[in-house]
């Protein structure tokens, strides 16, 4: 009696811990070609306040040998008894790649720390009988399939190229440089040039000081004084007053001076015409009225320039050791340059080799 009440009461718990896990699976077709793919699908009924631990089976896994694992789906979760009990199902697409009878054994999962096992599934995979006499009726010939351009794969590619032209073109200009002895940088810096009034008058000033020219060679005098006159009319009125005879800068003067500042150059000028070619004797006050002349004649022409106007650049010259130093380094970044240029070719050529294969 006792042996009796033990077994029914071992078979009720046994048959209350099969009804908590439920472990079933199953494949859509039992038979298949070799190649061909078909869905084993794995299902899992517990209680919700239980941990499930599905078996760790990934895409390109063989389950046994030559039964391999093509794709593994997302679990699908259904809730069941008002949230108390769960079925989750998982799919994985399989293929066989030789023909023979499988045996799948159990798949395993774990429901907190208990193991649990499916029943175990055979798969029949068939040979493909093919007619080799008769290939193109069976399978016929495909055509050749023209791969899409990938900008992706081709980036790489066109960015080194464009490397490449740049590298080039400043390989270019520093041989254009080179060849030339051309400085590839120029120092500029602005100087502010004084106006033509203003040189002609600090000039006027330092024939003043240097009195002795007027006592002892009146010849220096009126040459300093007329040259500094010229150089003056030059820059005033834009022509080479300094190659001029003294009538000839009168002519050209009679549109645009008035008839007093023309008198006082005349003086001036026939005075020192005098002194140079006639070795005419002048008294020192005669010097001091065509020195004071001389201003004048300045003050009525000048044209006064603006305060506010930017200076105009100057070049500054290099030494011959500044630009052979320039030179070299010219030299050597055409050398560092074309070796760079060599290797990114090579590279270029090798990665689209790569990708046209």
């Amino acid at each position: 009696m006792k042996r009796q009440l033990f077994f029914i009461v071992y078979s009720i718990l046994f048959i209350r811990a099969l009804a908590q896990v439920q472990v079933d699976v199953k494949l859509d077709s039992l038979q298949l070609y070799i190649g061909q793919q078909t869905n084993l699908t794995l299902s899992v009924t517990f209680d919700a306040k239980h941990k499930l631990t599905m078996p760790d089976i990934k895409k390109g896994q063989e389950l046994i040998p030559d039964v391999e694992v093509v794709e593994v789906g997302s679990p699908d979760t259904a809730v069941l008894n008002d949230g108390k009990r769960l079925t989750v199902s998982q799919a994985y697409t399989i293929t066989a790649w030789d023909s023979a009878f499988y045996y799948l054994p159990p798949m395993q999962v774990m429901v907190d720390t208990s193991r649990y096992e499916s029943k175990s599934l055979a798969l029949k995979v068939y040979t493909v009988d093919v007619d080799t006499l008769h290939l193109d009726q069976f399978f016929p010939p495909n055509d050749i399939m023209e791969l899409p351009f990938m900008w992706e794969e081709w980036r790489m590619v066109v960015l080194g190229f464009l490397l490449l032209l740049l590298m080039l073109a400043c390989i270019a200009v520093l041989w254009y440089h080179v060849k030339h002895g051309k400085p590839i940088v120029r120092f500029i810096r602005r100087k502010k040039k004084l106006p033509p009034h203003q040189v002609a008058m600090t000039e006027i000033e330092r024939i003043k000081s240097e009195r002795k020219w007027a006592e002892e060679d009146s010849k220096e005098y009126y040459t300093l004084l007329t040259d500094t006159l010229r150089n003056y009319i030059r820059d005033r009125y834009g022509f080479n007053a300094m190659e001029m005879t003294s009538s000839e800068i009168i002519d050209r003067l009679v549109s645009e001076n008035n008839q007093e500042a023309l008198d006082e150059l005349r003086e001036i000028f026939r005075t020192a015409d005098l002194v140079k070619f006639a070795k005419w004797s002048t008294l020192i006050n005669e010097n001091d009225a065509n020195l004071v002349a001389a201003v004048e004649y300045v003050n009525q022409t000048k044209i006064e320039v603006d305060p506010n106007a930017k200076p105009e650049p100057e070049i500054i010259k290099e030494t011959d050791q500044k630009r052979l130093t320039q030179v070299k380094m010219m030299r050597v970044a055409m050398v560092v340059l074309g070796i760079l240029s060599v290797a990114l070719l090579a590279w270029i050529v090798w990665r689209s080799a790569d990708l046209l294969m």
